[in-house]
């Protein structure tokens, strides 16, 4: 019941179509219903009689009654459109707005393949059914019910054959419907899996030319779709016994009404009229049954896909807005008190270990740490993309739990390890950090962040088109323009979070230089794997699984650190950077 609520809470403005779908269905009924009866009245009054003046007023009346039931069949097959389209509209609507809210816990509890799933194949079965229950199952048992009271209506006796087929046939295929129920319920994680090798061959198709992997590719996508053919055929050979069950109970009612119909039109109890009625209204009765065995069946599917949507629309995010938010950031000073933060609640072991750190507004902070010592996860904190455990962070004297999300993350711009662009223009790519942003702004920033130097290179400058996850430029390029639509924020904290892996030092010294002189009030927390990116700083922390090894300047670092002094060793006199390509 909870999950009919949650789901019909989203119907909204299609309730109107909704209501007026059934009505239409029930008119579509009652016309069919009533033809057989004038067709009896034609042979027995009309026929039988010579009474052409009878035939010839109600063949006119079934002429409408037709005409009738075909305007109740376009009004309920338009109206069930349009209710159960915008329904399955709503749902997705909701579903997307409600993942926007999710926070990095909340995503790690979903795959994508799963929630694209659940967002389009299982919203369409929703609105298959329900446009199925509005037309089909409000036209299935009104007309079953119809048939059946004017079948009784005309002969009790031979009623009672519909009626003890109706029992038995119904029996039979609920039990079908039933034994296939579980195998529809188990093809949507198949389908998950299907959408998860689909993406993640088409996201990651250069790494798969490069490493030749097409054929594992193919053969990985061949068995995901291997297993949802197994499914379906296996529910098919089950459902595949309603059609012999059907006809079986159809032809054995047949059988059973004209021989004893027959005899009773003999005996004169019953007029040959009426027969062929009873012979209309038994395929009726049966193909209803059957129309309600198949939306059964349609159901169990979309039972088991309400739920995953529900799930979805029921997910409430762990980060969230206090009751009364603080609307403005003081300054971009940063404070960690005894922090601890664990991915799992049952972890022991946790991913930030009693984090205590101070920086002032304006400061350079670098970080430093090899792979897995939680770089990456001890910035996310600051912007509040993850909530600790223990202790708290402040960001411009006060906890972050105290600010309007929206307030923070538009004061603490991100540069993310894996940079993202978005189809469409460079201008319309930078105006994600500031939509009212001018061109001259635009302008000034990719300046900032070296960007300039190479969209001037292009035929349309900043009005060039940038392919979905922008293919069409290179990493270095990706990571420029990505500072820069950061910068466009003007915010009180900036994170870059190894955002200049790709480029040279000498660009990525220019872009640290133009920074420093361009808004030196800004606390500026670098991530990076090059020494060279970090020395500069006015002080650099040092990771190491998760702890704090050491926060202090350059110099000191290399005489007093030796973690931070092999780092540096090496990349001067040797190999180079310390964790390159690592994730933080």
């Amino acid at each position: 019941m909870n999950m009919i609520k949650t789901l019909a809470a989203h119907i909204k403005e299609y309730t109107k179509p909704s209501i007026i779908t059934p009505i239409f269905m029930i008119g579509e009924v009652l016309m069919e219903t009533i033809i057989p009866l004038l067709m009896a009245s034609i042979v027995n009054d009309g026929i039988d009689k010579g009474n052409m003046t009878h035939i010839f007023v109600t063949g006119i009346l079934m002429i409408v009654m037709a005409l009738c039931s075909l305007g109740f069949g376009v009004g309920g097959a338009k109206y069930g459109a349009i209710a159960a389209m915008g329904f399955g509209k709503n749902l997705r609507k909701a579903m997307f707005e409600n993942i926007q809210t999710f926070s990095f816990a909340n995503i790690d509890k979903f795959s994508t393949s799963s929630l694209i799933t659940r967002i389009t194949t299982d919203v369409n079965n929703i609105q298959m059914s329900y446009q199925m229950l509005l037309r089909i199952c409000m036209r299935a048992p009104a007309s079953l019910l119809c048939a059946m009271v004017a079948s009784f209506f005309i002969s009790p006796k031979l009623a009672s054959i519909y009626l003890v087929a109706v029992i038995l046939l119904g029996f039979v295929l609920i039990t079908i419907a039933t034994k296939a129920m579980k195998y529809f319920q188990a093809s949507f994680k198949k389908y998950d899996k299907l959408n998860e090798s689909v993406q993640e061959n088409v996201s990651a198709i250069r790494v798969v030319k490069a490493f030749v992997r097409g054929d594992y590719e193919k053969n990985r996508f061949r068995k995901a779709s291997q297993e949802i053919y197994d499914t379906f055929v296996s529910a098919e050979n089950i459902i595949l016994w309603n059609n012999p069950a059907m006809q079986f109970t159809v032809y054995s009612c047949i059988l059973l009404i004209s021989w004893f119909g027959a005899q009773f039109v003999v005996a004169g109890d019953l007029l040959k009229g009426d027969l062929m009625a009873l012979l209309t209204y038994c395929m009726n009765i049966l193909m209803n049954l059957m129309m309600l065995a198949m939306i059964f069946v349609f159901a169990s599917m979309s039972v088991a896909s309400g739920q995953r949507v529900c799930e979805v629309l029921e997910e409430k995010a762990t980060i969230t807005n206090p009751e009364e938010p603080v609307m403005e950031v003081e300054d971009g000073s940063i404070v960690f008190d005894h922090v601890t933060f664990r991915y799992s609640k049952t972890s022991d072991v946790p991913v930030l270990d009693n984090i205590n750190l101070e920086i002032k507004s304006g400061q350079t902070i670098g970080i430093i740490g090899g792979t897995g010592s939680s770089k990456s996860t001890l910035v996310n904190m600051i912007s509040r993309l993850y909530d600790v455990d223990e202790g708290a962070v402040l960001v411009g004297g006060k906890d972050v739990r105290e600010y309007d999300l929206e307030t923070l993350r538009n004061e603490v711009a991100v540069v993310l390890q894996k940079n993202v662009l978005f189809s469409g223009s460079i201008l319309e790519n930078l105006r994600w950090g500031n939509a009212e942003a001018t061109e001259e702004e635009c302008i000034e920033a990719c300046k900032m962040a070296c960007a300039d130097e190479f969209i001037e290179t292009f035929p349309e400058k900043y009005n060039t088109h940038i392919e979905q996850g922008g293919t069409n430029v290179s990493g270095g390029q990706r990571q420029r323009l990505c500072i820069a639509r950061a910068l466009l924020k003007k915010p009180k904290v900036l994170i870059l979070d190894d955002s200049t892996s790709a480029v040279d030092t000498a660009t990525d010294a220019k872009i640290r230089a133009a920074m420093k002189n361009a808004i030196p009030g800004t606390t500026k927390i670098i991530i990076a794997q090059r020494i060279s990116s970090v020395q500069d700083a006015d002080k650099i922390i040092v990771l190491d699984d998760g702890r704090v090894d050491a926060f202090d300047t350059h110099e000191n670092l290399v005489e007093n650190n030796a973690i931070y002094r092999d780092v540096y060793e090496a990349q001067v006199h040797g190999s180079g950077d310390f964790d390159e390509g690592g994730d933080n």
